[in-house]
């Protein structure tokens, strides 16, 4: 499977390799790092990523973490957890063709906000981190 995507300016362009493990993310860093009432993530193995044209600017969102935007529009475009150094997740919205990336469970469903009712029938995992 060979996906692609990119930010919304087009500065940066990205192609994955293998199929990621989607799911809805209902954590508050989540929520507020993407501005919405949850993220859908795609995770990959980080070799399995080749970014095109640009490389995401790189910021430390929490003591745990670091994300991946555009500098030029600050679209963004990926989360990396120092836990796990060898995935990172790329965002949903951000791959050219998302309807094939259909998320399997909800983390962070302690979060979840009552009136998103999207992957309710999914399985449910927990965080115990809070932002």
């Amino acid at each position: 499977m060979e996906l692609s995507g990119g930010c919304l300016c087009g500065t940066i362009r990205f192609r994955v390799g293998s199929e990621p493990r989607v799911h809805y993310c209902h954590c508050d860093m989540c929520r507020r790092a993407t501005g919405s009432a949850f993220a859908v993530l795609a995770w990959v193995p980080c070799q399995s990523v080749t970014w095109t044209n640009a490389t995401p600017t790189y910021r430390r969102s929490s003591p745990i973490a670091c994300r991946g935007f555009c500098s030029a529009c600050g679209s963004p475009l990926s989360l990396a957890y120092d836990a796990s150094p060898g995935e990172i997740a790329l965002h949903i919205g951000t791959f050219d063709d998302p309807a094939r990336l259909e998320p399997r469970y909800n983390y962070g469903s302690r979060q979840r906000l009552g009136w998103v009712c999207c992957g309710i029938d999914l399985p449910h995992h927990d965080t115990e981190e809070r932002w």
